[in-house]
C-alpha cells in the first residue's frame, strides 16, 4: 500500500512516497527493496535500464536508485533519460570507485552517488537528507536582485541563470547552489563541510556528521562546475582551491 503524502519543508508534496529501484543484481535489488520499504516507500523494481525509465515515467517516484552497470543501457544514459521526464531524486549505485564515474553520474543529473557495498542505514539517512531539499527552488526573500558580475561571468541568483562571456551555461541544481554560495562570499574561503551543508540546505545544522563521501561529492560537483565554466584549474578566473580548507570565489566586480 502506498504511504501518505510526504512533507518537504512544511509543504505537502502531491507525489506519493514511491521509490523505483533499477538494479540487475537480484540480491542487491532485494536489499534495496527492504531498505526503502522499511523507510515507508512503496517500491517498484526494474532489472534493466529501459524498464527503469518506463517505471519512472509511469509512477513519477519521489526517489529512484539506479545501478550504473545495467545489462542494456549504462546507468549514466538511463539517468539522462530519467531527467528528461522526471525530477525524481536519483541515487546512483556502483561498484566502481573511480572519481570520473562520480563526475559522470552527477553530470548526468544524479543527486547522490554511492559505492557498493553500501551501508543500508547510511543509504537511508542520505535519502532522507535529500528529501529535505526542495525540488524546485524559489529564490529566498531578499535574494540579490542585481546579478553578480565577475570577469565575464554573470550569476543571476534570482533567475537561477549563469552566463560566461554572454553565453548561457546550463548547471545542475547542486552546481548552481554551490556557485551561488561562493559568489555570495567573494574573497572568502569556504570549507568543504560548509558547502556540504549548502547541498543539504541546512547551513546552520552542525550536529549532523559529514563524511568523506560527502566531501568528495562537493569535489565532484565543483569539478563539473569548473569544466562547464571553462575554468583552468591551474590558473582559475573565478574559483580557487584553498588547500586544506575548500574553495574561494575571486575577482568579484
Amino acid at each position: 500500500m502506498l504511504a501518505g503524502p510526504h512533507h518537504l519543508n512544511g509543504v505537502e508534496d502531491a507525489r506519493e512516497r514511491t521509490a523505483v529501484i533499477v538494479e540487475d543484481d537480484p540480491d542487491v535489488r532485494d536489499l534495496l527493496d527492504a531498505v526503502l520499504s522499511q523507510a515507508g516507500f512503496a517500491t517498484r523494481t526494474a532489472a534493466s535500464g529501459r524498464e527503469g525509465v518506463e517505471l519512472v515515467r509511469t509512477f513519477d517516484p519521489l526517489v529512484t536508485t539506479l545501478d550504473v552497470g545495467l545489462p542494456d543501457i549504462d546507468g549514466f544514459e538511463v539517468c539522462r533519460r530519467i531527467r528528461a521526464v522526471s525530477d525524481t531524486y536519483v541515487v546512483m549505485l556502483t561498484a566502481r570507485t573511480d572519481e570520473i564515474d562520480a563526475l559522470m553520474g552527477l553530470d548526468a543529473g544524479a543527486d547522490d552517488y554511492q559505492t557498493k557495498p553500501f551501508r543500508p542505514r547510511e543509504l537511508r539517512a542520505r535519502i532522507e537528507a535529500m528529501l529535505r531539499r526542495p525540488r524546485r527552488q524559489v529564490p529566498a526573500v531578499g535574494a540579490a536582485a542585481v546579478p553578480a558580475v565577475s570577469d565575464g561571468l554573470v550569476v543571476d541568483v534570482a533567475a537561477r541563470t549563469v552566463a560566461v562571456d554572454s553565453v548561457e551555461v546550463h548547471l545542475t541544481r547542486s552546481e548552481f547552489d554551490l556557485l551561488a554560495a561562493l559568489v555570495a562570499a567573494p574573497g572568502r574561503a569556504i570549507s568543504k563541510d560548509a558547502l556540504v551543508r549548502v547541498l543539504w540546505e541546512d547551513e546552520y545544522d552542525t550536529g549532523t556528521p559529514i563524511t568523506d563521501q560527502d566531501r568528495r561529492s562537493v569535489e565532484a560537483h565543483l569539478a563539473n562546475l569548473r569544466r562547464k565554466l571553462g575554468e583552468d584549474v591551474a590558473s582559475p578566473r573565478w574559483i580557487s582551491t584553498v588547500r586544506g580548507v575548500g574553495y574561494r570565489f575571486d575577482q568579484l566586480s
